[in-house]
């Protein structure tokens, strides 16, 4: 959108109207329809408060108040130092616990694009939590690989994998999909147990997924086992609240 256009939706004439409310008020209503009406695309870039208030002929103020009327119904989204945006569309998807499928796959199975951005990952001195988790003995090394998985370039989820060595000797050749690598091998997890709980995102994560700090969110810890019974797999997923949803079918 032209800066002209822009600045002609924002002017009083555009919006203003007697006996509707505070000018704040007016104001949000007009951005939101703008917004919920596609005029105003996802991820768009509004005006500074100061920029806004000059077109508008209206305090800086009041047009704080606006913009916070319209994160709180998260329509848009402030960054810090880079300014305020129109928030992206997530379609919300639904998950099923019952089928051990990777990111990968079920992303694949609902047609869409996936991608993964290695964070982190390597050899290390494994942690109380993990030594439990997979049963290691006193001086064994875990293998860790941290990620960042996107569907169709969108940030939905940071996932936390930690293995034992043997299974993953060299936790570089993950990628993208830590099943693919596991199935070449043949200790791809036959069956897993997942606990769910609500959580609420950090500053760190919220940065990674673009997203505000605080919002809610979905903490995954999934314990995966091999035929013989033995776990290989401690995963603990971050996903965003406002994209997923976790479905399970009960049958009597």
């Amino acid at each position: 959108m032209r800066a002209a256009d822009m600045d002609e939706m924002i002017k009083q004439e555009a919006w203003l109207r007697a006996n509707a409310g505070p000018r704040y008020l007016q104001f949000s209503r007009h951005l939101s329809q703008l917004i919920k009406s596609g005029v105003l695309a996802a991820e768009a870039s509004l005006p500074s408060e100061r920029e806004m208030a000059q077109i508008s002929d209206m305090s800086r103020v009041t047009i704080r108040k606006a913009i916070e009327v319209l994160v709180a119904d998260k329509l848009v989204v402030q960054r810090r130092g880079s300014g305020t945006f129109v928030a992206p569309r997530i379609q919300k998807l639904e998950h099923s616990l019952s089928r051990l499928t990777s990111f990968t796959e079920d992303m694949l199975r609902r047609g869409k694009s996936s991608s993964s951005e290695v964070i982190a990952s390597g050899l290390f001195t494994p942690s109380p939590e993990e030594i439990v988790a997979l049963g290691l003995r006193s001086g064994e090394l875990v293998a860790r690989i941290e990620r960042l998985r996107r569907a169709d370039g969108v940030p939905l989820a940071i996932e936390r994998s930690s293995l034992p060595r043997d299974i993953l000797p060299d936790p570089s050749v993950v990628t993208t999909s830590l099943y693919d690598v596991l199935d070449k091998t043949n200790c791809r997890p036959e069956r897993a147990i997942q606990r769910i709980s609500a959580s609420l995102l950090s500053d760190e994560n919220a940065r990674l997924l673009e997203a505000e700090t605080g919002a809610p969110a979905l903490k995954i810890a999934r314990t995966g086992y091999l035929p013989t019974g033995r776990v290989i797999e401690f995963t603990t997923g971050i996903y965003r609240g406002d994209a997923y949803d976790f479905v399970a079918e009960l049958q009597t």
